[in-house]
């Protein structure tokens, strides 16, 4: 009796190693295929969340493609450079499908540029390839309450950006000799990331955004269709055989509250010390 309880003990045993083992080899990446999507959205703020993200679904074996959903009108220029080349060097591993939510311009649409393949609703707004760089300037409402300002500086430029005083002729040249160098490196990553010739992109890189629909006439794009559609174009790219398994990190809404404070926060207060590719409806009307 106490030989056939240990044979029984011993067979369960081995069945339950024998479903560990198996779960373990589809979980390694012999399943049919996975997914990894990666949602953008809002303004480009930060890039090292979005960054460690791509690493972890690009060293991960049973991720065969990912995708960017981009829903987002740009920010700040680092960050998104940063993710630009995240980007570049994934592409090498597996396929990168970016899929363009409502607007994905300027900012969005830089960190765009160098996915394997573009898609667009037809009604996205996109493009917006332009540097902004924003000065409040609060003299004449300190001269009209009698504040003055003192500046003590040891560069003729040091206080190029200080809201306390009237921007010279000089220094806006200064200004925007700068901003014609950040714009430059926005039209050669468009133009090397869409293999489009330089002197193509720079006819319509003038801030203006265009329809999903108009940017795959001019080559921004690649194809028009929805997330679902660019779920299939990822399983095909990922040579995914049946239905691929979907990964998607998911956000609380306390983590979607501060990250909207944040970015209100930017907007309103840090325009001083950023240069953005960000696409402003206010501005450009």
């Amino acid at each position: 009796m106490k030989n056939k309880t240990i044979k029984i003990f011993l067979i369960i045993l081995g069945c339950l190693l024998f479903i560990s083992f198996i779960a373990t080899l589809m979980e390694s990446g012999l399943s049919s295929g996975k997914i990894a999507i990666i949602n953008i959205k809002g303004v480009i703020i930060e890039s090292t969340s979005t960054i460690e993200e791509i690493k972890q679904y690009r060293k991960n074996p049973s991720i065969k493609a990912i995708i960017l959903r981009v829903d987002s009108p740009g920010g700040a220029v680092v960050p998104s450079q940063e993710i630009y080349e995240e980007i570049k060097r994934t592409i090498k591993v597996k396929p990168v499908i970016v899929s363009m939510g409502s607007v994905a311009a300027s900012g969005g649409y830089y960190i765009s540029c160098p996915a394997t393949k573009i898609i667009a609703n037809p009604g996205t707004l996109t493009g917006s390839i332009g540097v902004l760089m924003e000065l409040p300037n609060i003299k004449g409402l300190l001269d009209k309450i009698g504040v003055k300002s003192e500046i003590v500086k040891s560069g003729r430029y040091k206080d190029i950006t200080s809201p306390f005083k009237t921007l010279q002729q000089d220094e806006r040249e200064v200004l925007q000799r700068l901003i014609n160098d950040v714009h430059e490196q926005f039209i050669n990553a468009v133009s090397e990331g869409r293999k489009i010739p330089l002197e193509n992109v720079k006819r319509f890189a003038d801030g203006r955004v265009f329809t999903g629909l108009k940017a795959k006439e001019l080559g921004l794009i690649d194809e028009i269709g929805d997330l679902d559609y660019a779920i299939k174009v990822a399983a095909q790219l990922g040579k995914i055989k049946g239905e691929p398994e979907i990964i998607q990190k998911k956000t609380t809404l306390i983590q979607e509250i501060i990250k909207g404070d944040a970015e209100t926060l930017v907007r309103k207060i840090l325009p001083n010390y950023q240069i953005y590719y960000l696409y402003s409806p206010q501005i450009n009307n």
